[in-house]
Parts: structure tokens; C-alpha cells; sequence
């Protein structure tokens, strides 16, 4: 059964590189973000391990922590992280999860037959502090991720959760927000008391 939008994220436990894993217990009161490559010693996987851990300080400011996936062991994850460090010069600060038996992979659906039966796509699992999944972008094994893309949309849903907002298209921090359609004109007012633009009456735009 595939993962959906709000549900709860499947707990599992699983070894990795920083031992072994009870998912929502490693979660605790964090954002996270799960994200599984094809296989290891790939070239658009290295790439992208390193960007993950030079982002470091970008997922600390928004209490977001990252974890990565493959179906390789942990002992073959170890000798990638020096090759990773090495080509990419940023090290490994964060878990991967070793998902030989293919556990974690089926409980997120990782695994697409049509496209490789052997080894996962590159799922990307954004989950809130409730355990609930909030994200979900599926990649093929040729196409690497957008890290700036998945900030940004962290950043949506962290903003969103706050204040009653949605954010438009292309929208960037600090840019524009659309007013929630359920706010009365006197509460929009009184929750944003800077003044908005009503474009329509299911279109309202305010600066934060």
C-alpha cells in the first residue's frame, strides 16, 4: 500500500552507519527528511550525499534531520563515505540506513518493479515532528535531486503550519504569501494588520 499525504510515517527499525535505527525514536520532536539512493557506489548518489551533509547548517536552522537509504549493508556504506569525503569534500554527519532485506524500501514503496525491480528510486520522504508525512517527491535513478527545491518546501510547510497562509507559485522566502480563503475579511485584517492586496476574494496577497 503506498504512503500517502498526513498519514503517519511506518516506524521500523534498521541498522546503519550510526547503529541501529528506531525510526521515530531517532526522529524525536525533529523534522525529517528519508531519502533512498539506487544502489551505492554511483555516481549521482555521491553527489548528492555530499550535498545533504555540506547542507548541514541549513537543516539545523529549520530542526530538520536528515537520514539516507540504500539496500547495500552497512559495512559497504562505510567504505562509500570515504570515496564520498574524498570526491566531494564535505564527511558524512548523518545516518544511512542499511535495507538489505529490503524492509524499509517496501514499506515505503521504494521499490519500483517497472523500473528496476533490484533497487529503489530515489524517494524523498519529508515527515513533521507528529510523525506525519508531509512530502513526497519520487525521482527516477538517473535524475539527481534539487536539495534547494526540498528546503524550500520545508520552509512552505514550516511557514504554513504557523500562520494562516498558503504559498504561490515559485515562491521564495520572504516573497509574497497568498491569505487562507477560511479567513473573514476582519479576521484577515486583523491577523495581518500591514494591509493585503485582494485580487480576487479567494485571492489575497500580503507581505509578511
Amino acid at each position: 500500500m503506498s504512503i500517502q499525504l498526513g498519514q503517519v510515517a511506518p516506524d521500523f527499525e534498521q541498522n546503519s552507519t550510526h547503529g541501529r535505527i528506531r525510526f521515530h525514536d531517532w526522529l524525536g520532536s525533529s523534522w525529517g527528511i528519508l531519502f533512498s539512493h539506487p544502489k551505492n557506489f554511483t555516481p549521482v548518489c555521491t553527489t548528492e550525499l555530499g550535498e545533504v551533509a555540506k547542507l548541514r547548517p541549513e537543516w539545523d536552522k529549520r530542526n530538520v534531520k536528515p537520514i539516507g537509504l540504500s539496500v547495500d549493508p552497512v559495512e559497504a556504506h562505510h567504505k562509500w563515505e570515504v570515496d564520498i569525503e574524498e570526491t566531494q569534500a564535505a564527511k558524512l554527519d548523518f545516518p544511512m540506513i542499511a535495507d538489505p532485506d529490503a524492509l524499509v524500501s517496501t514499506l515505503y514503496d521504494m521499490i519500483h518493479p517497472e523500473s528496476d525491480p533490484m533497487v529503489t528510486v530515489r524517494s524523498v520522504f519529508v515527515i513533521d515532528p507528529s510523525k506525519k508525512v508531509r512530502l513526497i517527491l519520487t525521482y527516477p535513478p538517473s535524475t539527481g535531486r534539487n536539495f534547494n527545491e526540498i528546503l524550500r518546501a520545508i520552509d512552505s510547510l514550516q511557514l504554513t503550519d504557523a500562520r494562516s497562509i498558503a504559498t504561490p507559485v515559485n515562491w521564495e522566502p520572504g516573497s509574497p504569501v497568498v491569505i487562507s480563503p477560511k479567513l473573514s475579511e476582519e479576521e484577515a485584517s486583523r491577523q495581518f494588520p500591514q494591509g493585503y492586496k485582494t485580487l480576487k476574494p479567494y485571492l489575497r496577497m500580503v507581505e509578511l
